[in-house]
């Protein structure tokens, strides 16, 4: 019995994985591309992430020695990439990306092993905007209510749940609304209110002097006043999971920064050092082209899709004994 349901449930991963990539390529007119599983350390590619994260490292016995890392995310690699792949403005690359964070905290959301559609789109310096933002976020909303529907049609016990509407809220806003309540928590009433939303300004300080979340310096900027008058061009996309009664995070994204925001924001975390290294020469240097992009996690999409309790029903990750132990006593088929 315990087979037949894992593959079924194989069979419900392929489906949504298929469906939401063909159609996220087709909305924003993406170019399926290869990417890399390691960058060399010295690169100034890999996802530093909050800053804290140590990734995984090691030296290359053919290369002497030299250091290599396994990647956490392509953020800043897939902008690279749309110069040396000459990708025009409207257009954009999307990669099936695979990663190692031996630092996260793992758990029924998290895994060590990380799964994601990274994409990347070239925009004109004109488009560094939110209302750009708004566009992309929009369609991939669209998309994300595509394959709900057609997940529907094959596994009829997931009945679609999502509103037609995603809602824009600042993070400043929601600490406003929720002043007692923790950044998690604030997300979660939200995501119950609304059932779909986007949190603008992850990474910018708020009135209080504290953050939402932490973002990473070099990718997304997040410190950008914007036309509406907040600060940020970045920000979550956050649904309401009924399964886990908690706000769920599917995709990080936004307007990656230009030279002037970059040192910015390398000098308000402490990290000027940064500016050194190739990649951050290269965009200082005005090499690299304008982009948005993010990433959107797949194992996270096929939980929400598949009604799953815990990540480890939809990815062969690495648990502790006690981890299996506990989903077995809860009727959770780990794979």
């Amino acid at each position: 019995m315990k087979a037949n349901e894992i593959i079924r449930t194989e069979a419900g991963i392929r489906l949504v994985k298929e469906t939401f990539s063909r159609e996220l390529a087709r909305e924003l007119d993406l170019i399926p591309i290869s990417s890399p599983l390691i960058v060399s350390h010295d690169s100034g590619l890999n996802d530093n992430l909050n800053g804290v994260e140590r990734p995984v490292r090691f030296p290359l016995r053919m290369f002497n020695g030299q250091q290599a890392e396994v990647v956490q995310s392509l953020a800043k690699w897939k902008r690279l990439r749309l110069k040396e792949l000459e990708i025009e403005a409207g257009r954009g690359i999307l990669t099936d990306m695979r990663a190692l964070r031996p630092d996260e905290e793992t758990g029924p959301l998290h895994s060590v092993y990380v799964d994601q559609w990274d994409w990347e789109k070239h925009i004109t310096p004109e488009e560094r905007s939110l209302k750009t933002l708004r566009a992309a976020v929009e369609k991939i909303y669209r998309v994300i209510r595509h394959t709900e529907k057609t997940v529907a049609g094959r596994f009829p016990e997931t009945e679609p749940i999502l509103p037609e509407d995603i809602t824009f809220l600042h993070a400043e806003e929601l600490r406003r609304r929720y002043p007692g309540l923790s950044p998690g928590m604030r997300e979660t009433e939200a995501a119950r209110q609304y059932g779909a939303l986007f949190i603008i300004g992850i990474g910018t300080e708020l009135s209080d002097g504290t953050l939402h979340d932490g973002r990473a310096p070099d990718y997304d900027d997040w410190i950008t006043e914007n036309e509406e008058g907040t600060t940020g061009l970045n920000g979550d996309i956050i649904l309401w999971n009924p399964v886990l009664e908690r706000a769920f995070e599917i995709s990080s994204m936004g307007i990656r920064v230009d030279p002037a925001s970059l040192l910015r924001q390398l000098a308000v975390r402490g990290c000027m050092e940064r500016k050194n290294l190739p990649f951050h020469r290269m965009l200082l240097e005005g090499q690299l082209p304008q982009s948005m992009g993010g990433g959107i996690g797949q194992s996270r999409l096929c939980m929400f899709m598949l009604r799953k309790r815990h990540i480890g029903e939809v990815q062969v990750g690495f648990w502790t004994p006690e981890t299996i132990s506990d989903a077995r006593s809860r009727g959770i088929m780990m794979m």
